[in-house]
């Protein structure tokens, strides 16, 4: 192989504003300012980027709750131990607050010897009976306490719980199961805090009727990455290799750079099935290995320049190397040094909550499954630190080879490759707020319409600089009318567009179809979607959910296509995004629904998947796609009738099976799929 191919997925460029890193009179950012404003509230959600400053929110609200709304004791419950010192002591006061954050030593259980169901729950119930207010365990010492000591003893509390995608409202998951009878019992206040945008995976966090108990408090990326003070830029891409990934690795490391390294799963197609191997091949492109820092473990890998770099490797499995490694990445003395360690090499470490400021490339090797984990390790890098503008996830991936047994997996993976990719352009992009285009419209304060301002007789674009929320005009665009669908549009846009994206067979079609019709997907597939997501919806909202959806994923990638052809993401300023809607509103007649419907939403990621890939390789995925016939489901059928009768109803006569319209005559395909099915019932 010549050389990799990068793919331009996604970069983005900030305003740098330095907001959200300023604090008010209280001490509290932005972020930690929108959620204190909640503080009243029994169940409250807080979905904020990884290093947005959670854990002191949780702080200044737990600290209100037990001084003012009347709370014995709050339990602050995170996944693993080595999250427990993102809650320690806090001396907030100095800051403007008007208490200080205390966890007294022994009761935080993650710096405690011994097992997570032995000693650990027994401290639990100690703490439950001592006139202490504040106690940090595990995830599993929490779970294993419940189960001994009953739901109730939890009553009048705070139960915080920390990285809540942990939490599943699945059967088997027991967390999950114990907070619905908590939240059923409804005599505790909950706190849960994400930093993940979707969970990136078919179950849901909490049951509907538990999750609408929930104030939500949402801080974006793009509010958080905007008001830095010196990261300026992120660039999001993926890219293809061919043979062992080790041999390729150079040419995406650039070890000026700090950076974390996640090496393949031993059991991926990616894995040599030799994790020690892997790091020392790694260390050797790197330059001549001169020994080990007896203080820190650190390899010492001196380059072709003649600097040397402090490599930390966490793969060994030797538990006092690695042990010792470890402590030395954690020692608070060393935060502020920058010059501390070069390169992380990790497998399953450094993921969550693992702070390291001053990474600028976060290099992961091999398709991750969770899209969880994917946001996880890009918030490794996306700290703001000074000198630090860049930052960059790049995610290494084995080129598809058709010749091979496990070429389906190779595609599979491929695909979702791809899939994470359109989620996280989603999740980096300001706001939408879409509105019907009716007489009623007028320029909302705060937003500004571009050159001329705001135009009464066209679907306006506004945007507002310092919410990164977008007020967007749409003709014939259905509104939410129930609480929850209206709550869905808001807050959970992104829930649906993962559900979407991840759907094998949209994802296959719309790269891969060439006889697609764009409403197949956008309406059918993306319908069907909402209606086993949110049965709870009756059919109008179901609809409203489904535009506004398809609605958001289309203008994100047409403003990514309008920047990437202009190059205008070389701009000074987030302006990329912002013009590039503008500009994909203004070259359309007219900005409505039908015309976003009729837009296949996966062309964009497949014009650049054909300048990434192989072209013969290429090729050789989209037959093995386009060889798997999709033949219509009686669902899909129904749906395509009942949009049918939607036409009849707007144009006075049924589609036309002959008709030069592709969506008209898939329309009447699904009557006529639905008149042989009732014949063939008829002489069965």
């Amino acid at each position: 192989m010549t050389g990799l191919k990068s793919v331009p997925s996604v970069s983005v460029t900030y305003v740098q504003n330095g907001k959200s890193t300023k604090a008010n009179e209280l001490g509290m950012r932005p972020m930690q300012e929108n959620a204190y404003k909640m503080r009243g509230e029994q169940y409250l959600l807080i979905k904020s980027p990884p290093a947005s400053g959670k854990s002191r929110a949780l702080m200044f609200i737990a600290l209100d709750k037990l001084y003012h709304q009347g709370l014995k004791q709050a339990l602050i419950v995170v996944p693993e131990r080595s999250i427990g010192s993102s809650f320690a002591d806090e001396p907030l006061s100095q800051f403007g607050f008007w208490a200080d954050w205390h966890v007294e030593p022994k009761w935080n259980l993650c710096n405690a010897p011994g097992a997570e169901n032995g000693g650990k729950v027994q401290s639990l119930g100690a703490f439950l009976n001592s006139e202490d207010r504040i106690l940090v365990c595990t995830h599993a010492t929490f779970r294993f306490a419940v189960e001994q000591f009953g739901i109730a003893a939890f009553d009048d509390r705070l139960i915080a719980v920390d990285e809540f995608h942990h939490v599943s409202a699945d059967g088997d998951n027991r967390l999950g199961t114990h907070l619905g009878y908590l939240i059923g019992r409804d005599k505790v206040h909950m706190v849960a805090m994400t930093g993940s945008y979707f969970r990136g995976d078919a179950v849901p966090v909490l049951s509907p009727e538990d999750e609408a108990r929930f104030a939500t408090v949402t801080y974006t990326y793009y509010e958080q990455l905007n008001g830095y003070k010196y990261l300026k830029s992120l660039d999001i891409g993926y890219y293809f290799y061919a043979g062992a990934y080790a041999e390729d690795i150079l040419k995406v490391l650039d070890p000026g750079e700090k950076t974390i390294i996640h090496i393949p799963s031993v059991n991926s197609r990616e894995s040599t099935r030799d994790k020690i191997r892997e790091v020392e091949h790694i260390i050797e492109e790197l330059g001549d290995w001169q020994g080990t820092d007896p203080a820190t473990g650190f390899q010492l890998v001196k380059t072709a320049d003649g600097r040397i770099l402090r490599i930390a490797d966490l793969v060994d499995d030797d538990p006092a190397k690695r042990d010792r490694v470890s402590s030395a990445l954690k020692d608070p003395a060393q935060k502020h040094n920058r010059d501390h360690v070069d390169i992380i090499i990790a497998l399953g470490m450094a993921k969550e909550g693992f702070d390291w400021v001053w990474c600028e490339h976060a290099l992961t090797v091999g398709y991750r499954s969770s899209l969880v984990e994917v946001v996880q390790i890009i918030g490794r890098a996306t700290r703001d630190a000074p000198g630090k503008t860049r930052a960059r996830f790049t995610n290494l991936i084995a080129e598809p080879d058709a010749s091979a047994e496990a070429v389906t997996e190779a595609v599979n993976d491929t695909l979702k490759a791809i899939a994470a990719s359109l989620l996280m352009e989603q999740v980096l992009a300001p706001r939408f707020n879409f509105k019907p285009k009716n007489e009623a419209c007028g320029p909302v304060d705060g937003f500004d319409y571009g050159e001329g301002g705001y135009d009464p007789d066209k679907c306006n674009v506004g945007f507002n600089e310092d919410s990164g929320q977008f007020q967007i005009e749409i003709k014939g665009l259905a509104e939410p009318k129930s609480r929850e669908a209206t709550r869905i549009c808001q807050e959970d846009l992104n829930e649906v567009i993962t559900a979407f994206v991840q759907d094998k067979t949209s994802i296959e079609r719309g790269l891969f179809d060439e006889e697609l019709v764009p409403e197949e997907l956008t309406q059918v597939r993306m319908g069907k979607i909402i209606k086993d997501k949110y049965p709870e919806l009756d059919n109008a909202d179901q609809e409203a959910v489904r535009q506004h959806a398809i609605a958001a994923l289309t203008l994100t990638q047409k403003a990514k296509e309008t920047a990437l052809k202009t190059g205008e993401e070389t701009k000074t300023a987030n302006i990329a995004f912002v013009v590039g809607v503008r500009k994909f509103a203004m070259d359309v007649r007219e900005l409505d629904i039908d015309m976003i419907d009729r837009i296949n939403p996966f062309g964009e990621a497949y014009a650049i998947l054909s300048v990434a890939m192989n072209e013969e390789r290429l090729k050789q995925v989209a037959a093995i796609i386009s060889a798997k016939k999709v033949k219509l489901t009686p669902e899909e059928a129904r749906d395509l009738a009942r949009r049918a009768l939607k036409f009849k109803q707007e144009r006075g006569r049924l589609p036309d099976i002959n008709s030069p319209d592709a969506w008209e005559r898939k329309m009447a395909e699904g009557i006529a799929f639905l008149a042989r099915m009732k014949a063939e019932a008829a002489n069965g």
